[in-house]
């Protein structure tokens, strides 16, 4: 595109990690069950286990929520598919969190870390009192160097009570980082991250690597289907980064897949989509401004000057960039 200008922005990830203390890991089923049978993939959750040892080795504060309870306890149980009444993944998740809670603490114990299991409800977070204690709690497990690992309750949790109940851990993972006033939430899935369609039925859909404000463009945006082992959609990770970004965290979602991108994340490597939070959305819009004028005027002298065949382009191009994510995602979304 001729006359279009265009810089990497001086705020990039590398600068924005770094400073990153308090952090929230969701683990999705997919990432440490196999897709094929549902059993848990004790390779790559040593790997994931590794990883957390080495972000507290740096002096990182850790919480681990994980996905997989449901999951594992279906597998116990013999059950083919996902269980249909509320009854049945209640009873699958009473079985399969002691196994997974297993699981994790004899991979910890390999590095004398401590882990605590933290199975939460809708009132740990909407009810006042609840909330406090659950605040207290966290913060003294981080104190004494305890790894919490996070579920919702399944076993009790039924959106028919009071207080409902998360519904997806994603929605969990956002909650517990507003919480406990996380600087990052990454969400470890079975997706890249976001596009502006679903490639899977649109070649030419476009990846998202930074979104700057959540816009009603980019909720259109949002799909895709829940897996089997799985729940939850783009949708349900859009939401979540709406809760962890308007609490300062920022949120990235990136593919499970490869469990050490977690550590390229930290290394401010561009790997999966970055959701900022309002603060440093907020600092992009005040650096980007003058850029964003400039861009502008220079579209507009393109209109003038290239006739019809290049105005179609540009036209294209300036469609295709408002699809970044929100005021200055719009134009700069995809350049870090």
């Amino acid at each position: 595109m001729v006359g279009i200008h265009k810089r990497r922005i001086g705020m990039d990830r590398k600068q924005i990690l770094d400073e990153k203390n308090r952090i929230v890991i969701k683990v999705g089923t997919t990432t440490i069950t196999y897709e094929e049978t549902g059993n848990i993939n004790l390779d790559k959750l040593e790997k994931f286990v590794r990883i957390l040892i080495n972000l507290r080795n740096k002096g990182k504060e850790v919480i681990v929520v994980s996905s997989g309870a449901v999951g594992v306890g279906r597998k116990a149980l013999g059950m083919e598919h996902k269980p249909e009444t509320e009854a049945a993944k209640q009873a699958c998740a009473a079985v399969g969190q002691g196994r997974l809670m297993m699981i994790y603490e004899k991979l910890f114990n390999e590095y004398s870390q401590l882990t605590a299991q933290v199975l939460l409800t809708k009132e740990s977070i909407t009810n006042k009192e609840c909330r406090k204690n659950a605040r207290q709690t966290f913060d003294e497990l981080l104190r004494m160097n305890v790894v919490p690992i996070v579920n919702e309750n399944d076993a009790i949790s039924v959106d028919e009570l009071a207080y409902g109940n998360f519904g997806d851990n994603d929605t969990l993972a956002a909650n517990v980082a507003e919480l406990v006033d996380a600087d990052l939430l990454i969400l470890m899935s079975d997706i890249e991250g976001m596009y502006t369609a679903d490639p899977k039925k649109n070649q030419n859909a476009r990846f998202i690597h930074t979104v700057v404000e959540i816009d009603e463009s980019l909720e259109a945006m949002a799909g895709g289907s829940a897996s089997d082992f799985g729940t939850g959609g783009m949708m349900t990770k859009v939401n979540a980064a709406k809760i962890a970004t308007s609490a300062g965290a920022d949120m990235i979602i990136a593919n499970g897949d490869n469990i050490y991108a977690i550590n390229d994340i930290m290394a401010g490597k561009k790997i999966g989509t970055l959701f900022l939070s309002k603060e440093h959305g907020k600092q992009m819009e005040n650096e980007l401004a003058p850029e964003r004028a400039k861009f502008r005027r220079q579209v507009k002298n393109l209109k003038k000057s290239e006739g019809k065949s290049e105005e179609h382009k540009t036209t294209e191009f300036i469609q295709n960039e408002e699809h970044m994510g929100g005021n200055y995602g719009k134009l700069y979304g995809n350049t870090w």
